[in-house]
């Protein structure tokens, strides 16, 4: 289960990571069924960032992978090709969506965007520490 208290830890780790790069993002954590639980847009960071985050969140969490390994299964060719289209397009194959585990077990997920994929996963990865 991933509690409000456990996504705003988690969003404040992410928050603090973006700074130190000086980055601002679009941070969501999403709960075991990939719903949304918390979602923070930092001063500056892009509106079209929002949907993404969100949908990474949910991505990482519907597949229990990182997105940036998702995405290296899923170019032409490979066993995952075409697998953004599925979920009525919620799928995002960018860099950016973490799983969250407790106890080795995914319950949760957090999502980000805002930068580069290295900057977006980077920062997923310093939210996920926190959790």
């Amino acid at each position: 289960m991933v509690t409000l208290s456990d996504a705003r830890r988690v969003i404040a780790a992410a928050e603090k990571k973006a700074e130190e790069i000086g980055q601002p993002m679009n941070i969501a954590v999403a709960d075991a069924g990939g719903n949304l639980v918390s979602h923070v847009r930092m001063d500056g960071a892009w509106i079209g960032s929002i949907d993404i985050s969100i949908k990474k969140a949910y991505t990482s969490r519907a597949f229990d992978i990182a997105t940036k390994d998702l995405a290296a299964h899923s170019q032409s060719g490979n066993q995952f090709f075409g697998i953004h289209a599925s979920n009525d397009g919620k799928i995002m194959i960018f860099a950016g969506g973490v799983p969250l585990k407790r106890d080795g077990k995914v319950v949760g997920a957090i999502g980000v965007s805002g930068g580069s994929g290295e900057q977006d996963h980077a920062v997923a990865e310093a939210g996920a520490a926190a959790f």
